[in-house]
């Protein structure tokens, strides 16, 4: 395949990163990928601790993915050997570690999840329990005489934590170490990762260098603050957005995120033409609350399509701004007698757990035809045909019917 020209592929990589390391190498890596028509390696490693993935992760994945439109060879490593050890990263306490058989089937959630992003095909998915697994004491003891501690305790999360007398086990310095020797197995020219992961990635470099390989630029990307507008995107901090989330969940809550988000949302999260983006900003700190509308359009076209995305933005204007009930809620049936609204929120999903559906009662974000419930002990009874329209948050509706 042919190439753009460097300097239009520097323009789509440096599109909202933080910083590359360095960046004439990348520079002259791309020269020399073009003039050998020769795809350059690109590593992603996942992390299979959760299988759920979110806006968050986007962020780097929408990258791989701008280097799989220019032509690269995208390579996604499932870390579920690392997943065995713990990635310590950003950690003040050693971190759980996972089975063997947890990491992967999360692995494998994940990339189905990475595919709304990822082209698929073009897309090399490898484990690295498949080389790391098979190295001998003898071979870690080696890897491991490549550091030293006090190299290590460069490291921020670590550093604190030795300051502060809190436990670091030794265990937990072979992690970069590990994630390292993932690049020196696959060679790979650069390696993309959050802010978090920078002293990981450039760990990879140490050793590629000390193997006589090439060593692999390394990109990484900010980590996305959540719809709070306080804390990076976490399920965690209960302020992230799913990339499965429902068009109208979608839409709501990216309304929900602070004004000053709106730009970084389009810059690192959308499509938008790079050189249209400066009069965005200024469209966004002009006129916030239509430019929000647009984002949340757009983020739902990007992942549910247009007609979802038409219907999500009327359903917010009918349900929200004009406080209408929705034409298709759904109906749910319930056995005759009393029944508490709390058990019947959980019970129909409209919320994860009775704890959450007892904050969101006395928040006043729970009605029944209309009326707030204040008590999380009311009951509604259902008897000789009851119905009731049940409201939880500001877009889920329900019809609660008496089962015959």
């Amino acid at each position: 395949m042919s190439f753009l020209p460097v300097e239009e592929q520097l323009k789509v990589i440096k599109r909202g990163v933080e910083e590359i390391i360095p960046e004439d190498e990348l520079k002259t890596r791309l020269e020399e990928s073009r003039k050998a028509n020769k795809p350059l390696k690109v590593k992603l490693g996942c992390d299979p601790t959760r299988p759920d993935l979110h806006f968050g992760h986007s962020v780097i994945l929408r990258k791989l993915r701008q280097f799989q439109d220019l032509g690269h060879q995208a390579i996604l490593i499932i870390g579920d050997f690392t997943g065995t050890i713990g990635d310590p990263s950003g950690q003040n306490k050693t971190r759980p570690a996972m089975t063997l058989e947890e990491a992967r089937a999360n692995g494998k959630s994940y990339f189905e999840q990475a595919s709304l992003i990822l082209d698929r095909e073009k897309t090399q998915i490898v484990h690295n329990s498949d080389w790391l697994g098979k190295l001998g004491f003898d071979d870690v003891i080696k890897l491991a005489g490549k550091f030293t501690v006090a190299r290590m305790l460069e490291r921020d999360d670590f550093s604190k934590r030795y300051q502060n007398n809190e436990p670091i086990s030794i265990h937990e310095f072979l992690y970069p170490l590990a994630q390292g020797q993932d690049s020196v197995h696959l060679e790979s020219d650069i390696e993309l990762g959050g802010t978090d992961q920078t002293f990981n990635l450039m760990v990879g470099r140490q050793l590629q260098r000390e193997n006589g390989q090439k060593q692999q630029i390394c990109i990484t990307l900010p980590l996305l603050v959540g719809t709070d507008g306080s804390k990076k995107m976490s399920k965690s901090y209960d302020n992230y957005i799913s990339l499965d989330e429902e068009p109208n969940d979608m839409y709501g809550k990216v309304l929900s995120i602070p004004d000053d988000l709106i730009f970084t949302y389009y810059n690192l999260l959308t499509d938008v033409d790079t050189d249209a983006l400066p009069e965005l900003k200024k469209r966004a700190e002009q006129d916030p609350r239509n430019s929000k509308h647009e984002l949340a359009e757009t983020l739902v076209r990007i992942y549910h399509g247009e007609e979802k995305a038409k219907e999500s933005r009327e359903h917010f204007e009918k349900t929200v701004i004009n406080k209408e009930i929705p034409d298709d809620i759904p109906e749910f049936e319930i056995e005759k007698g009393d029944a508490r609204i709390l058990d019947i929120i959980k019970d129909i999903g409209f919320v994860p757990s009775k704890g959450e559906g007892k904050r969101l009662i006395s928040q006043g974000g729970v009605t029944v035809d209309g009326n707030k419930v204040t008590d999380i002990n009311e009951s509604l009874s259902f008897n000789n045909g009851d119905s009731y329209t049940i409201k939880v948050g500001k877009r889920k509706f329900g019809k609660l019917i008496t089962k015959l």
